[in-house]
């Protein structure tokens, strides 16, 4: 399957493939037709920006410039691995999967059926989540078929659940301060000590970033994040049915509907999107998500993913 991937991608197709974050729509990313057949599968925004993922640091720099010492530094700590950096671009890369931008977001995701399809393919292959746009993001390739039924050629590569299961931390390294554009598993606290301090924009509204729309990675009812001191008085105002994504010691009652979270942060992030989909499935009224503790590390990034999905 990895050389049948790598020819459709050849051919200006799309194929949907594991990463260590969450599942992806592939293309090449030199491929102005391909990459806006992208954008229409996902209903995507034509501004919001493709991350190129690639195969290793010769790669990356065969797609930007300006891969300076930062970024070496970056690159050896934590490629293969879930942080992608926003440098200038090549003219290869089109501008179209770039929002037009003058820039694109590289990394080496950490899958072996992606690296294999990347090693065989030969270049850069952009990708956004697997998903409609806005919508939850896929974990497993179950969730991708699910999400695109009506497409009948879409090639899917199984690599089973994602590790990680939120989106890459997105680092703009193109400005003369680092930009954190969407923190993922990678923090402030990792990237600190090697390139010294970071700017955290995440917080205000911007749109150079995938994943960064005020409501995203939501379910199709409505979502709201609630304190599990409030969770009793909501859901006993409550109409319908609820699905509530809560903790072992959150009592929810009949008829509404448990859906327990881990309380380790690593663990939270890989259930979290699965969670949001079994909620949807439960044909629920509303989807209550029980706000963990505000922390550092992991949980920022759990925490943004919350915010947007209850926006």
């Amino acid at each position: 399957m990895i050389q049948e991937a790598a020819r459709r991608l050849k051919a200006g197709l799309c194929v949907a493939m594991p990463t260590e974050t969450v599942y992806g729509l592939f293309c090449d990313s030199t491929n102005e037709s391909a990459l806006a057949s992208v954008y229409a599968m996902k209903g995507r925004p034509s501004s919001n920006p493709l991350i190129a993922h690639v195969l290793d640091v010769a790669m990356a720099k065969r797609t930007t410039f300006g891969f300076d010492a930062r970024a070496e530094k970056l690159a050896a700590k934590f490629w293969p691995g879930p942080l992608a950096m926003v440098l200038p671009r090549r003219p290869e890369i089109a501008a179209v999967g770039v929002g037009g931008r003058g820039t694109v977001a590289v990394r080496v995701p950490a899958h072996p059926v992606v690296l294999a399809v990347l090693q065989a393919f030969g270049g850069a292959l952009s990708a956004p989540s697997a998903n409609r746009s806005g919508k939850v993001s896929p974990t497993t390739p179950q969730h991708v078929a699910h999400e695109f039924s009506h497409i009948e050629d879409l090639l899917i590569l199984d690599g089973g659940p994602c590790d990680i299961g939120i989106e890459s931390t997105v680092l703009d390294l193109s400005r003369a301060r680092p930009m954190v554009l969407r923190p993922g598993a990678i923090g402030e606290e990792d990237i600190t000590p090697l390139i010294g301090p970071v700017v955290m924009p995440h917080l205000t509204k911007q749109d150079a970033s995938p994943g960064t729309m005020a409501k995203h990675y939501a379910p199709s009812v409505v979502c709201e994040v609630v304190q599990s001191s409030a969770l009793e008085s909501k859901l006993a105002k409550h109409a319908g049915r609820a699905a509530v994504l809560a903790f072992a010691n959150d009592e929810v009652a009949a008829p509404h509907i448990k859906i327990e979270m881990p309380i380790d942060a690593y663990e939270y992030a890989q259930r979290f999107y699965a969670a949001l989909r079994e909620a949807d499935a439960c044909e629920a009224t509303a989807v209550l998500i029980v706000a963990p503790q505000e922390r550092n590390g992991v949980w920022v990034a759990i925490h943004d993913r919350i915010r947007r999905a209850g926006a």
